[in-house]
Parts: C-alpha cells; sequence; structure tokens
C-alpha cells in the first residue's frame, strides 16, 4: 500500500500549457496528475473544445464535456498575447516556469512573444515543448482526421478491401502525439538534471502518426506490399480481431496468438478435427486460409453462450473477450481506478491520463475540476 505521506512525483514543478484542443492539453493533465502546478494560458475566447458540445450538454456552460476530457487540475488565465499587457503577463509566468506546453503553427508563436526563443532567453532552464502538425518547416496547420486519411490509418482502418476508409472515433494521432511529447519532456527533465539547462522538445502529428505504424510500416518496409484492411482482422495473424456473435447475442473477439492456444480453443468448441486439417494446423496455413477458418468459427460460435465460452477459453488462458460499450467499460469493477471523483464545481467523474503505478509515489487521489472559463474583467483583475 502506497504511504499518502510521500509526495507525488512532480510535485513543485511549475507548467504553463500555451496549447490547445487535445494533444497538448493531455500533457498537461498528465503532468497535473502526477503533481505539477498546471497553469493553462487562454485566449479570450478559450481553448475552442469548450464549445464542442454533443447533444444534451449544457449550452451555457464553457466546462463541455470534450474539454473536460484533457483539463482536470488545471488553473486556468485568460491572456490576450496580441497585446502588449498580455505578452508581458506571459514573460512574467515563463521566467518562473518549468515547462511550457505549445501547439502553434511555425511562425505563430514568434508572432506572440510565445516561441522558444524568445521564453528562453528570460528563463535558460526552461523545457519548451512545442506540437506541430507537420514539423517546423511546414507552415500547415495538423488536424487529427486529416492526418489519420494522410498516414494510412484510415485505409487500413476501412471495414476490408474495397470498402470505404475509416477514421478512429477518438483522436488516435491527437493522444499519439499526446505520448510522444511526455516522453520528451521527461526526457529533457532528465536531462536537466545533469545539465541544469532547458531546451526545446518538438514533436509533430505527422511523425508520430508514422511512428505509430508499427507493423504495418514493417510490413510495406519488408514486402514492399501495401498492407490491406481486413476489418478488425490481423495480417499476421489468424484468429485474431474477429467479432463473432455467440447464439445468446455475446459479442467477442479472439485474439488466438500460437498453435497451442488455436489447439484450446478447438477442444473448447469441440472440434479437435480443425487442428489435423493442414489449412490450419500452423498459423501461416491459418493466414492462407483465412476466410474458411473465420467461416466455421462463425458458425460453430453462433451455437454456443458467450458467456460460457468466454469462461471456459478464460480458465485455459485462451485470449478472448466481450465486445463492450464505452459505458460497459467504465462500469467495469476493474476501471473503477482510472475514474476521477466529482468535484462540487463540476458534477461528473473524469478518466485519468496516468496509467502506470508505482509504490514510490501515491497516486492522486482528487484533482481540481476542469477550470470554467474567465470573464474578461476576472481575468484582468487576476493578470494584474
Amino acid at each position: 500500500m502506497v504511504d499518502s505521506s510521500f509526495s507525488l512525483p512532480l510535485q513543485g514543478l511549475f507548467v504553463l500549457e500555451l496549447a490547445s484542443v487535445l494533444a497538448g492539453p493531455q500533457v498537461g493533465q498528465f503532468l497535473a496528475e502526477l503533481g505539477a502546478d498546471v497553469l493553462k494560458i487562454e485566449a479570450p475566447a478559450g481553448d475552442v473544445t469548450r464549445t464542442w458540445k454533443t447533444r444534451g450538454e449544457d449550452a451555457h456552460t464553457s466546462v463541455s464535456a470534450y474539454f473536460s476530457c484533457a483539463n482536470w487540475g488545471k488553473q486556468s488565465l485568460v491572456l490576450d498575447l496580441t497585446t502588449t499587457a498580455g505578452r508581458a503577463s506571459l514573460h512574467e509566468l515563463a521566467a518562473r516556469a518549468d515547462i511550457v506546453l505549445a501547439s502553434y503553427k511555425p511562425g505563430d508563436a514568434e508572432k506572440l512573444g510565445a516561441d522558444y526563443a524568445t521564453l528562453s532567453a528570460l528563463n535558460p532552464r526552461l523545457i519548451y515543448g512545442h506540437i506541430t502538425g507537420y514539423g517546423g518547416d511546414v507552415n500547415r496547420a495538423g488536424y487529427d482526421a486529416v492526418l489519420q486519411a494522410e498516414a494510412g490509418f484510415m485505409h487500413l482502418n476501412a471495414a476490408g478491401p474495397g470498402q470505404p476508409p475509416q477514421k478512429m472515433p477518438v483522436a488516435l494521432i491527437d493522444l499519439l502525439t499526446a505520448h510522444q511529447l511526455k516522453a520528451g519532456l521527461l526526457t529533457a527533465l532528465y536531462q536537466r538534471e545533469r545539465t541544469g539547462q532547458g531546451t526545446l522538445v518538438e514533436v509533430s502529428l505527422w511523425d508520430s502518426a508514422l511512428a505509430s505504424l508499427a507493423n504495418q510500416a514493417a510490413s510495406f518496409l519488408v514486402t514492399g506490399q501495401e498492407p490491406q484492411p481486413l476489418g478488425s482482422g490481423h495480417p499476421s495473424i489468424v484468429p485474431y480481431g474477429t467479432v463473432y456473435e455467440a447464439a445468446d447475442g455475446v459479442r467477442l473477439l479472439l485474439a488466438v496468438g500460437s498453435d497451442r492456444q488455436f489447439q484450446q480453443l478447438c477442444a473448447v468448441l469441440a472440434q479437435p478435427e480443425w487442428t489435423a486439417d493442414a489449412r490450419f494446423a500452423t498459423n501461416p496455413a491459418r493466414v492462407a486460409h483465412r476466410a474458411e477458418l473465420e467461416e466455421l468459427l462463425r458458425a460453430r460460435i453462433a451455437e454456443v453462450k458467450g458467456q460460457a465460452l468466454l469462461a471456459e477459453l478464460g480458465q485455459l488462458a485462451v485470449p478472448a473477450g466481450a465486445v463492450r460499450t464505452v459505458g460497459e467499460a467504465l462500469g467495469h469493477p476493474s476501471a473503477q481506478a482510472m475514474l476521477l471523483p466529482a468535484t462540487p464545481e463540476f458534477a461528473h467523474q473524469g478518466l485519468r491520463t496516468v496509467a502506470f503505478r508505482s509504490p514510490a509515489w501515491p497516486t492522486a487521489a482528487v484533482l481540481p475540476a476542469p477550470p470554467p472559463l474567465q470573464s474578461t474583467a476576472a481575468a484582468e483583475e487576476t493578470s494584474g
């Protein structure tokens, strides 16, 4: 059990968040969950995600569900960086900051006096994390859906060959970029401990997307052949990823990664003859005869109870799981530790961004709620 007297590992770190939307703010919340003091700097209109609301949300609140997904644990300050006074306030804050998070198109930060060269001249220990769409030499804004299209993800996410490309239902490239920036910032903090100097850490959505193509990129680089969309199937493992529906309506997915697991699956399904079939005896053979095997599995699983099948597979350590809705996943007992408690200011739970644990430090039990947008008068009073 963690000793609650331990301090959070980033306690005492002061972070200025100049970033908006998702990638940068996700990093800001991550740092806040680990104990950093995070001040979100917003233009008078506020982070645009404050206005991104689904049906059923309060039309008058400045804390939308989308905004809340990446802004727990922060304070907010409105500064108009197009004004001399706004830039002066930013520079005063940057002079004592440890980290700045920024997400500007190339050249925009310089116009606002919020670039690394300007701020690091005031504070040589400053670590400046800058997110761009396509790198510092491309004057083009980055949008997650566009990057999903351009980097091959939408093509691979189609239901099958010849089917329409489809984006992921979360801003996948933004989240992958956030993870890259976290790693870069933690590396820079480690370096600063040794040298005493801050540095610039740059990451683009484009590079982050390419780095995350993983085995799909390697398949192309090794074979020269374009990876094809397989729905939720896997290009080099079968059965892996395809969804089946059981007799009781339970939708389930198999992730059979070895011949031994396939043999156990066949035994549970009372189809031991499949393991002796040359088409299915080895994984390469199953990949070559994907369609035949999946049709057999589809028909057989439709005859059995899904919950019972999952229980038997679980006892044998054969990877399989039921397909859940988001609500079902968040309501599962094992998900409760990942939820942030509601607060008097925000009567809804939040989702943690820190998924790792260590006995050397505690987990933040509570965080301040996502901050509302200040009025102009309140902002002037705070900055003054």
